[in-house]
């Protein structure tokens, strides 16, 4: 129980916990970094340093050496002021003579006479025999005790060259080391209170950071709780991070697109049971009066029954559209693809509508321009989706009872439209018409049968064969539905003459 309890409040998995031991982590690796460089390594960084130090003061004297025209009192006065300011012991032997030119200690502020003693005789001579054997005419002494002081020391050698690139001087420097032990004590004390500093300041960053970026996020799975358990009114609010908003937004629109889930849930189960429960009533209802009345009635137990198979087939109508449209949507059929002409499929449908036009006086025109129209698709389907296009034109067609049917070329498409001259839809229900068992609002004016599965069906044929597809509509004009199929051209002659089939 302990345990739980602790992992609930410390959850080592947590953006809150990762964020303070990321950047604890930093913090320490910078301090460590900075107690290493600092402390440790920093003899070693010093004694480079001042032998980076040395071999640039030769250069220079070099030049200045040469740009004086090998003057030896410029020479004197450049080394005598490189050595008070730099603190260095340099000393230069004429080659020719084999006599010291210049013997100049940091303390001292002139030249010396040859005679006198140097501060660093033995290390000059252990330079020079170094320099002699040198195929690169230098020499370097590394850090090392000085005999003459308890001091660490750098040395460096070279020849001074004339005009002719002969070797006129030996010259040698001497930088001395200056301890750093009490640098040292210094930098650690220091590091002490910045490592301290440096770890709370970690700390307390990592807890603001945390806190600013896991508090939206506590917030948005709190509402995604709440919306789990169908409550569509949450929000979901980001921070002042983008990524976070861009969470916010998406699980808002997810919400929005669950919330009509859910209301087309309903509609469906509402409008289901409503087109089972009419042709159910009506089937029992008719059977009883076959069983209670016209059993012994020929003509009125045919009537009956006729009643009967038709509530049957239309329920049996129903529950295949639902069927279709769950596989369908679900990718579960199979189509069966061939090569047809797009015409003579459209032409023997509209065809089976003659009879709508002697007994309801309908009038239902096909204007065909230019052919053929070979698609390749599944053609059974395709009749399924004009079938069911023609059928809706017809419910809501108007008083003027013509329903328009178009087929043309556009482009290297096939485009087949049907228009009615009725009420139209609302430009903010058209995106909605394609959903299952969804009516206009318009749609109202005269009573309809089917399933209200006509257009979901529709979609998803079309979607099945990636062909484009709209509606468009004016209110008080009417719609136009449309679908365009690519030409196979592969197959396609080429384009006849203008024609014009028009069945009225």
């Amino acid at each position: 129980m302990t345990n739980n309890l602790f992992r609930k409040k410390f959850d080592f998995k947590s953006i809150k916990f990762r964020l303070w031991i990321a950047f604890i982590g930093f913090a320490l690796i910078l301090i460590l970094l900075i107690w290493c460089l600092q402390i440790f390594f920093l003899n070693t960084y010093y004694a480079g340093m001042k032998k980076a130090q040395t071999t640039e003061i030769f250069s220079d004297i070099q030049e200045t050496f040469v740009a004086s025209e090998y003057d030896s009192a410029t020479l004197k006065k450049k080394i005598a002021a490189e050595s008070a300011s730099n603190d260095l012991s340099i000393y230069v032997i004429d080659l020719s003579s084999g006599e010291f030119l210049i013997q100049q200690d940091s303390d001292e502020q002139s030249e010396e006479t040859p005679g006198l003693s140097m501060r660093y005789s033995k290390e000059l001579a252990e330079l020079n025999t170094r320099l002699s054997h040198s195929p690169l005419d230098k020499a370097t002494l590394e850090a090392s005790s000085s005999h003459s002081s308890k001091r660490q020391i750098i040395g460096y050698a070279s020849y001074l060259k004339d005009s002719s690139g002969e070797n006129a001087y030996a010259m040698y420097i001497f930088a001395p080391l200056v301890p750093v032990r009490s640098t040292v004590l210094i930098l650690r004390s220091q590091l002490v209170y910045i490592t301290i500093i440096s770890i709370i300041l970690a700390l307390a960053l990592a807890l603001y950071l945390s806190n600013r970026i896991s508090r939206p996020i506590k917030a948005i799975t709190s509402s995604a709780a709440k919306m789990g358990k169908g409550d569509y009114s949450v929000k979901f609010r980001g921070g002042q991070y983008s990524e976070i908003n861009e969470l916010a937004e998406t699980l808002t629109r997810a919400e929005g697109e669950l919330e009509k889930t859910d209301m087309y849930q309903k509609d469906l189960i509402a409008n289901v049971s409503h087109d089972l429960r009419t042709p159910l009533t009506m089937i029992k209802s008719y059977a009883e009066m076959i069983r209670d009345l016209s059993g012994d009635n020929p003509p009125k137990r045919n009537a009956h029954l006729s009643v009967i198979i038709e509530e049957t087939d239309r329920l049996n109508n129903l529950v295949n559209d639902m069927l279709n449209l769950s596989r369908m949507q679900s990718r579960k059929v199979v189509l069966d693809m061939s090569h047809f002409d797009l015409q003579e499929t459209a032409e023997s449908l509209v065809a089976s509508y003659d009879i709508l036009r002697e007994s309801d006086g309908y009038h239902i025109r096909f204007k065909c321009e230019g052919g053929p129209f070979l698609i390749h698709g599944d053609e059974a389907k395709i009749k399924q989706v004009i079938n069911n296009l023609v059928n809706n034109a017809i419910k809501y067609c108007g008083k003027d009872k013509v329903v328009l049917i178009k087929l043309r070329r556009n482009g290297k498409y096939a485009r087949f439209s049907v228009t009615d001259h009725g009420q139209g839809i609302a430009p903010d229900e058209l995106p909605h018409v394609w959903e299952r068992y969804y009516k206009s609002s318009t749609h109202h004016v005269r009573s309809t049968e089917g399933s209200g599965l006509g257009l979901s069906i529709v979609k998803e044929i079309l979607v099945l064969h990636k062909a484009r597809f709209d509606v468009e509509s004016t209110l008080g004009k009417g719609s136009t539905f449309w679908f365009e199929l690519p030409l196979d051209k592969s197959r396609q002659s080429a384009p006849a003459g203008p024609t014009l089939n028009d069945r009225r």
